[in-house]
């Protein structure tokens, strides 16, 4: 029982030390560089909020779907935004930031994953590494043929 408790410190020891190495990463001083310049920018702050309102305008008309008088009206407004939101230099160089930081962890997740069991399941968002395995599960009739009646 005593061996299981090292066992059990040893690899959160590691686990902290992995997760200061991602933290002094070249991608996550760059997450944080992106995030920082974002919410400096008056600019990109303006088009999120005016973003969040128009956003809760929609889920207002949502309730009533295209028989709302406003839906059209609306559901441009919102693509509108999130168009010019997304296309905004600070806030585009940020999502691509978070496209990179969440890359690295799903990578990771992987690798620590696969070092298991080729079987264990791995949550990420990206399709590339769920593909690795069933990607849904035993019982889901994913990919690798698995599937419980």
């Amino acid at each position: 029982m005593l061996v299981a408790t090292v066992e059990r410190l040893q690899l959160l020891d590691f686990a902290e030390e992995l997760g200061k190495m991602i933290v002094e990463s070249d991608v996550a001083e760059k997450y944080r560089r992106c995030f920082y310049h974002m919410q400096q920018d008056e600019k990109a702050q303006q088009l999120i909020r005016q973003f969040v309102q128009l956003k809760e305008r929609y889920e207002d008309v949502q309730r009533f779907g295209k028989y709302h008088p406003d839906y059209k009206e609306v559901t441009k407004l919102v693509r509108e935004a999130k168009r010019e939101l997304d296309l905004y230099g600070p806030i585009a160089a940020f999502k691509q930031a978070e496209k990179e930081m969440q890359s690295l962890l799903d990578e990771i997740s992987t690798m620590i994953g696969r070092a298991v069991s080729e079987n264990i399941k791995v949550p990420t968002g990206n399709p590339y590494f769920d593909s690795l395995s069933c990607g849904g599960g035993c019982g889901s009739g994913g990919a690798c043929g698995c599937r419980t009646k």
